[in-house]
């Protein structure tokens, strides 16, 4: 059964998320990315993602691929893919994310590039740090 979590923001330098939709293995969000934003090139241990292109433009790293993708149009990002969300456009892109997994905290996050400086912040995990506080 789904938890009462929905509608729930979070602003982010990049632009926020809105969940929509939390149970035990699933969730989903609302992410609205502003011009030019993008969020880091990140990875995670414990959650793939599926990510539908609702409004905008996005520039989307995963894995060693680079692509470009319009509304309606959707990508798969599998767990421990390294990845990046990007807004290359003059409007706000908005996209769907479905997350799956055993896992599905903000602090899933490794961090590999951020141009918003957060590589060590609490939560987030670079590269070179351990997993050491995610069960």
């Amino acid at each position: 059964m789904p938890d009462n979590n929905y509608n729930k923001m979070e602003e982010r330098p990049w632009g926020k998320f809105e969940i929509f939709a939390t149970a035990k293995n699933y969730q989903v969000k609302r992410l609205t990315v502003y011009p030019e934003g993008k969020l880091s090139l990140q990875s995670h241990k414990h959650r793939s993602e599926h990510w539908v292109i609702v409004h905008g433009t996005a520039k989307i790293t995963n894995g060693e691929q680079e692509i470009i993708l319009h509304e309606n149009e959707s990508t798969f990002i599998p767990v421990g893919h390294i990845h990046r969300l990007e807004n290359p456009g003059k409007t706000n892109l908005e996209v769907i994310e479905v997350q799956t997994g055993d896992y599905l905290g903000e602090d899933d996050i490794v961090r590999y590039e951020d141009i918003y400086n957060r590589l060590e912040e609490k939560g987030s995990l670079s590269k070179n740090n351990s997993m050491k506080n995610i069960s």
